[in-house]
């Protein structure tokens, strides 16, 4: 039966403001610290990283950081190898690449611009950090590089400054290659780091795409036209040609086709669409030939609005990053205090030239514990795991919401729109000796075609679907808690329980038993009595989805235990638990105040709960649980109050969220590991506590290598949950 069109498509998130054709950015922010908010591109005052645009773009033009950085990498790698050649071979083979008297020279000459320019912006990140006592990575980077470039600069120029005991071999060590190869190594890791960040922006790139950049839109005298997507206005009729992408959210005006939803959905079977039924931007249509009425266009499409609430997300916060936030708060100055005690024993206790040993090993220290890793480990997560459940058809409102889902052991769901369709339907017709069931229906739908009651429009809509004509009812009744009543075709017609049976004179006995069994399955029965005489009854009830009772097992196997609210009767609920099965807890007949009281005392008792809904009724009670999850089917307010929402608003979804939750929380808890773990070990051995029993020392080259490989590590990790099955 074709899907009635709603009067407007679903809401996911706010309401953009921007046409999804311009989604250029006014706003720039910084990755790792969303709360930087710029009206232009620039650093982030607390970590140093470039701002990027706040709204995610159709350019998908080269990363300005990246074009520019891989261009300083290429000049510091270029002039880093000669370098090298003459210093290292010279100290590691006694060959002299250039004359002994030139060397600090020309390294100086190869030094400087890898210093003064290819590494400069570390340096202007470096003053800030220190200006605003926001100490980071560039801290550590630009003191280590800076103190190893102006003691090797002065002992160069003025080498007669230096003691006698600085000395080796008549003149004054030089340590240009520390500082060249320092910066070389940490471009290059900032190189690789960016490029790895562009992987985690695919997700929004892919979702961009999927929109096709013109549409073919029907004039008035039936003749057809190409025009871009931005002209596109709603009312417009458009052409839908046999595989190509729907252009925007509207409904079936006319033809038969299957539908591709799994962009929303994130199952790859095919929806059938007729007239009257629903198309969503972005999604891709079958063999068949349709024509559609544009409903949203621009930035109020499905598409758009899945598109901002990723970005958002990307840009949130999990919990667990105030952790790492606060570590990275005392860890900086600790890294510094550590450096000047290595500096200090080293040039106190240390082998000749202790001077050397000394700058070397702090410089080491400071380059291996740049704290780069720990602030990528939780935000590359975030945004690579938010963009992996947008093609899963799990919209993440918060990173708040995925960590709290994957501590979630209780699963609350409401039943109507989550658990079955949220459409009632007719069911069964059945007529008594003397009247035929089309006819039964055709009086029952002429009456209740004048009744508000929900269930009436269902009869209705089954009674047309029969292809039966409704007549006009005139002397229409309602009787409160019972029924309604009227005049079709010159007969009196009455629809309502037994009680109103009763009140016009007929008996409902011979039916009972019949609508007993029906009730069971949780349908709604109607008795139908026409000139006072029971004919028959009619059953309306709102089907349970296809895949709910898969997904509750599913759930059940991820460990949650699942609990069902509804406003239905108790009959109506435990038929319904009956038909899922899995059903832990059954409370009915509740209103919406109910279920979030509810929500609390699992809470209360110690359960980390999680509400899946879809109305407004069930507001409260998705702003009550620890994270609610809404049913993209369902209304605007039920998907601003929850931290997730399905797109499909089917609960195999709900499984989905919950191992997208579990594997990016790990994922995270991995990151940090490493990092915590890199730093554990890397700084003492830098700091030469090797060196008593093996004689090992940790050159700022190693260091510099060494630090870059963490940072790749960490976001290469975060990458894998792109591959995640869900």
């Amino acid at each position: 039966m074709p899907a009635t069109a709603p009067s407007k498509p679903p809401s996911f998130g706010a309401r953009a403001t921007v046409p999804q054709a311009k989604m250029l950015a006014a706003v720039w922010t910084c990755p790792m610290h969303p709360q930087i908010r710029r009206n232009a591109p620039g650093t982030c005052p607390i970590c140093g990283m470039a701002l990027e645009p706040e709204e995610p773009s159709l350019d998908d033009g080269p990363n300005p950081e990246l074009v520019d950085f891989t261009r300083r990498t290429w000049v510091a790698g270029t002039l880093a190898v000669p370098l090298l050649a003459i210093s290292m071979v010279a100290e590691m083979l006694g060959v002299h690449v250039v004359p002994p008297a030139w060397s600090a020279w020309v390294q100086l000459a190869l030094t400087a611009p890898i210093v003064l320019w290819a590494g400069w912006p570390f340096f202007v990140r470096g003053w800030t950090s220190i200006r605003t006592w926001r100490l980071n990575m560039f801290t550590l980077v630009s003191i280590g590089v800076g103190a190893a470039f102006l003691y090797s600069l002065v002992a160069t120029v003025a080498p007669g400054l230096f003691p006698p005991t600085f000395r080796m071999h008549g003149t004054v060590p030089v340590y240009y290659e520390a500082a060249g190869v320092v910066v070389t190594l940490v471009l290059l890791g900032q190189v690789l780091e960016l490029r790895a960040r562009t992987a985690t922006g695919r997700a929004i790139r892919a979702l961009l795409n999927l929109a096709p950049k013109t549409a073919r839109r029907i004039g008035p005298d039936g003749g057809e036209e190409e025009i871009l997507l931005a002209q596109v206005r709603a009312g417009d009729l458009l052409r839908i040609r046999p595989g190509e992408a729907i252009p925007v959210d509207g409904v079936v005006a006319e033809g038969h086709s299957f539908v591709d939803e799994s962009m929303l959905t994130g199952e790859p079977a095919p929806i059938a669409k007729d007239a009257g039924a629903t198309l969503t931007g972005g999604t891709m249509n079958g063999t068949g030939s349709l024509v559609m009425t544009a409903r949203a266009i621009g930035a109020d499409t499905v598409l758009a609005r899945i598109v901002r609430m990723v970005a958002e997300a990307q840009r949130s916060r999990a919990p667990i990053q105030a952790i790492a936030d606060r570590i990275s708060g005392w860890f900086v100055p600790l890294v510094v205090v550590i450096a000047l005690i290595t500096f200090v024993v080293w040039n106190l206790a240390g082998p000749e030239p202790r001077f050397g040993h000394a700058l070397l090993n702090a410089i080491s220290v400071l380059i291996i514990a740049c704290p780069c890793a720990l602030g990528l480990a939780t935000p590359m997560s975030i945004m690579v795991g938010t963009g992996r459940g947008a093609q899963a058809g799990v919209l993440v409102k918060n990173a708040e919401a995925l960590q709290a889902l994957d501590k979630v052991d209780t699963l609350v769901i409401d039943k109507t729109g989550t658990l079955t369709e949220g459409k009632p339907r007719l069911v069964a017709v059945e007529a008594l000796d003397g009247i035929g069931e089309d006819q039964l229906l055709a009086f029952a739908a002429a009456v209740e075609a004048r009744s508000e009651h929900p269930l009436a429009q269902a009869i209705v809509v089954g009674a047309t679907a029969r292809g039966l004509t409704v007549a006009e009812a005139v002397d229409f009744s309602s009787t409160t808690g019972a029924g309604v009543s009227a005049s079709v075709a010159g007969r009196t017609v009455a629809v309502g329980n037994a009680a109103m049976m009763k009140a016009v004179g007929a008996d409902a006995e011979a039916l009972r038993v019949r609508a007993e069994a029906l009730r069971g399955t949780g349908a709604g029965v109607m008795f139908v009595a026409l000139e006072g005489h029971l004919a028959g009854l009619v059953a309306v009830a709102d089907p349970v989805k296809a895949s709910a009772a898969a997904a509750i097992a599913d759930l059940h196997g991820e460990g949650l235990r699942i609990v069902m609210l509804t406003g239905d009767g108790r009959a109506t609920a435990e038929a319904v638990a009956k038909a899922i099965g899995g059903i832990d807890e059954v409370h009915a007949d509740l209103k919406p105040e109910d279920k979030a009281r509810i929500v609390a005392e699992l809470k209360a008792k110690g359960a980390v709960v999680a509400m899946a809904g879809d109305g407004i009724n069930d507001a409260p009670a998705l702003a009550a649980a620890d994270v609610g999850v809404a049913m993209g089917t369902g209304t605007d307010i039920a998907i601003e109050s929850a931290g997730l929402t399905l797109t499909k608003g089917d609960l195999a979804a709900m499984v989905r969220a919950r191992r997208l939750a579990r594997a990016t929380m790990r994922n995270i808890r991995q990151n940090l590991l490493f990092s915590f773990v890199f730093n554990g070990v890397g700084v003492p051995i830098a700091a030469g506590v090797l060196y008593p029993v093996a004689g090992m020392l940790l050159s700022p080259m190693l260091a510099g290598a060494a630090m870059a490989l963490s940072s790749f590590t960490v976001v290469t990790n975060a990458l894998r949950l792109n591959s995640v099955k869900l």
